[in-house]
């Protein structure tokens, strides 16, 4: 892992998402999550931001994991909506504010439905973005047009990152600041650079990568993230991929087909 943080600092990532949904963050006891979390502070020593997923679909348990992200010199935080309770708009924005309310720690929200079964709606995250400490959103609805009027009602308080690795440039070009991604793990170079050179007005050489990235955003999703991102830096020599029950190994037919992806990319 602190070879992976390395590589990654290397190519110009920006930040570091210890704990998210892409490290199985749901299937670590606590002791392993704050592990990796204390593991990736230290090997950070501050060249970047350190942004923990403490994310949790109980906010007694958002709240513990969060406080021992502080603790452990986290420079920010990342919460998941909370997962199959199905919480209202209201539950959303109380489940926030007691986080907030109980950890001085920036935090970003995280919006993915098609993973937790609510979609939590730019009017929500409007009056969450009058809460100091909330300081971002990771939009991952697949709806630029959600994106959209998230940027227009909350403005500079509140920094859109994409959720979705291929709305990244349209995300970006109705105001988003970036992305927290899936395929920089594999092209952490070619991420980043799509991202700067959309931030410096370089708009053609910005589609340029995400057209060059297209491939890949869609062979890192044949199967359940993180399945075929772990497979993928297997056969890139980085991991050993294991993954946790539920999870299960590629299908022999994604595998190849992910396998000719990765070869057309040069990355195997």
């Amino acid at each position: 892992m602190a070879g992976l943080i390395e590589w990654q600092i290397a190519n110009g990532t920006n930040g570091i998402v210890p704990c998210g949904t892409t490290g199985e963050s749901a299937t670590l006891s606590h002791g392993e999550h704050n592990r990796v979390i204390e593991l990736t502070v230290e090997v950070v020593r501050r060249r970047v931001p350190v942004i923990a997923g403490t994310g949790s679909n109980s906010t007694e348990e958002a709240i513990m994991l969060t406080k021992h992200a502080k603790q452990a010199g986290a420079d920010a935080a990342l919460l998941i909506t909370p997962y199959y309770n199905k919480p209202t708009q209201e539950g959303l924005y109380r489940h926030y504010k007691a986080v907030a309310e109980a950890v001085d720690l920036p935090l970003i929200l995280y919006n993915i439905p098609g993973r937790t079964g609510v979609n939590m709606l730019p009017s929500t995250i409007a009056r969450l973005s009058a809460v100091n400490t909330i300081v971002g959103v990771k939009e991952g609805s697949g709806s630029v047009q959600q994106a959209s009027d998230i940027v227009q009602m909350c403005g500079d308080r509140l920094a859109l990152l994409a959720g979705d690795d291929s709305l990244t440039l349209p995300m970006m070009a109705v105001g988003g600041k970036g992305v927290i991604t899936v395929t920089a793990n594999i092209m952490p170079s070619e991420m980043a650079g799509l991202v700067k050179t959309f931030a410096e007005g370089r708009i053609d050489e910005a589609r340029r990568i995400h057209f060059k990235l297209s491939p890949l955003f869609a062979a890192l999703f044949y199967e359940t993230n993180p399945i075929p991102v772990k497979e993928a830096l297997g056969l890139m020599g980085k991991i050993d991929p294991e993954l946790r029950l539920p999870l299960c190994p590629m299908a022999q037919d994604t595998r190849e087909k992910l396998i000719r992806v990765l070869k057309d990319a040069a990355l195997i």
